[in-house]
This record gives structure tokens, C-alpha cells and sequence, in this order.
């Protein structure tokens, strides 16, 4: 085999093995946070939102991305393919939006509810994801 050969061979061989790798990393492997088995950073709907809407840089660097255990008056449920449950504030244009986990229960409207779940953002709500809820 010539010189040539051997290094396209070992390129190609190198090329796909990376390949694999990728896709195992991005595709395959589980990068989620275990929300039920994570103590959660304790706080009330209210306070979220309100911290949020003081300085939302500060708010950001102390919960995005982290496990949030948050308790409030569940003012809406709706489900697409997963559970959505909105937890009320004293703000009349951001509240606490959760998407839940599959398989857990419709909370009632009305009713004070914790859950956990990971903040990822404040778009018009601060919003969190994976939720579970853990009292009800």
C-alpha cells in the first residue's frame, strides 16, 4: 500500500471515530441533571420573580441552570405533550412557568403547590424545566 493510501486511511479512520464520538456525546449520552434526587435552592414563586425583575444579570448568575425548589398558587395548567403549570406572583406580567416531567400529575388552580425544576431563563415568566412536583 502506498504512503498516500496509508495516510487517507488513517485520516478517514480518525474522521469517523470523532464522528462517533460526537454523536454518542450529543445524541446518546444523558447530560440531565437528576431534579428529584437534587436538594433544590428553596424560594417562593414571589421572590423569584421579583428578584428577576430587580436585576436580572444578578438573578441570572445565581440561579440559571440550577435546581430551584419553588412553592406558590398553581394560576394555570395546560398540557401540550408534556404538563405546564404557571405559579403565580404579586407581578401582573411575570410569574413562574414549569414545564413538567412525563408522568407526573395535573396540579389543581387554585391550590399551593413546591416544585423542582431547573431555571433556564426569564423570557415574560422565569421559566423552568424538568420539573417534578414534591407537595401538593
Amino acid at each position: 500500500m502506498s504512503k498516500t493510501k496509508k495516510i487517507l486511511l488513517t485520516l478517514f479512520v480518525v474522521g469517523l471515530l470523532s464522528a462517533i464520538g460526537v454523536w454518542y456525546y450529543v445524541f446518546v449520552k444523558d447530560h440531565g441533571v437528576n431534579v428529584s434526587g437534587t436538594k433544590g435552592i428553596e424560594i417562593t414563586a414571589d421572590q423569584l420573580v421579583k428578584e428577576f425583575t430587580a436585576n436580572e444579570d444578578s438573578a441570572n448568575k445565581k440561579y440559571l441552570n440550577k435546581v430551584m425548589q419553588v412553592t406558590g398558587e398553581v394560576s394555570q395548567v395546560g398540557q401540550d405533550s408534556l404538563i405546564n403549570v404557571t405559579l403565580k406572583s404579586s407581578d401582573a406580567f411575570t410569574n413562574v412557568y414549569c414545564t413538567l416531567q412525563a408522568g407526573q400529575a395535573k396540579p389543581d388552580s387554585g391550590k399551593v403547590i413546591t416544585l423542582k425544576g431547573i431555571c433556564t431563563a426569564k423570557l415574560t415568566d422565569v421559566t423552568l424545566n424538568e420539573g417534578v412536583i414534591i407537595k401538593k
